[in-house]
């Protein structure tokens, strides 16, 4: 039905914010961590949202950009995850952690989510693991990567955190660890290696 909301940001609580539209005001559900993005209120917004109509009720969850969005709907496929548990798990993990935590096989991280225990945590991985892809991650971040980097650096970067995986750490450890080398246009897998390995080892 909503596509998105684009308007004045007019109230900011815990896990919700209002967005007047053509002097309407809508109660929008946010994950916790979005708040920070808002400088306050008064400015300009744009919000993709989600409706969620259950017997009488109808519920509005947005989110900064259509990624989101879409992780969000993927999560509420999952069986035993509703609203509420997919934004408790996109307020401690951004698309990409969760990303990696999913093709990482790494339940504990998502398990940290308000509500969502080790069942449940495994059993989105066994439903999303075939719906996510690491490269997803890579390309919307080529992009920024070419202009000072170069085009190659996110195939280095992505073959990089596999190898790491492949070694034992989890996605989101390898992930961490490879953005914390300092990139040169001309950076070789096993030199991203040797440097993430040296970075994990303290």
């Amino acid at each position: 039905m909503y596509s998105y909301l684009k308007g004045e940001l007019v109230e900011i609580l815990d896990d919700t914010i209002v967005v007047e539209v053509n002097n309407v005001g809508y109660n929008v559900h946010i994950p916790a961590s979005m708040i920070d993005n808002f400088t306050g209120t008064g400015q300009k917004i744009k919000i993709y949202t989600y409706l969620h109509v259950k017997e009488e009720l109808m519920e509005l969850y947005g989110f900064l950009t259509r990624d989101d969005l879409n992780i969000f709907k993927l999560l509420l496929g999952v069986s035993g995850i509703g609203p509420k548990g997919a934004l408790a798990i996109l307020t401690v993990m951004t698309p990409d952690d969760l990303r990696f935590a999913v093709l990482g096989e790494d339940a504990k991280a998502i398990a940290k989510a308000p509500g969502i225990g080790s069942k449940t945590a495994q059993r989105l991985i066994l439903e999303l693991k075939d719906k996510l892809k690491l490269e997803d991650v890579f390309e919307r971040k080529a992009v920024d990567a070419a202009v000072s980097q170069g085009d190659a650096l996110s195939g280095v970067k992505s073959e990089a955190v596999q190898a790491l995986a492949a070694l034992g750490y989890s996605s989101s450890e390898a992930l961490k660890a490879v953005n914390g080398v300092e990139f040169t246009p001309d950076i070789t897998v096993e030199e991203v290696l040797k440097a993430a390995l040296k970075q994990m080892a303290f």
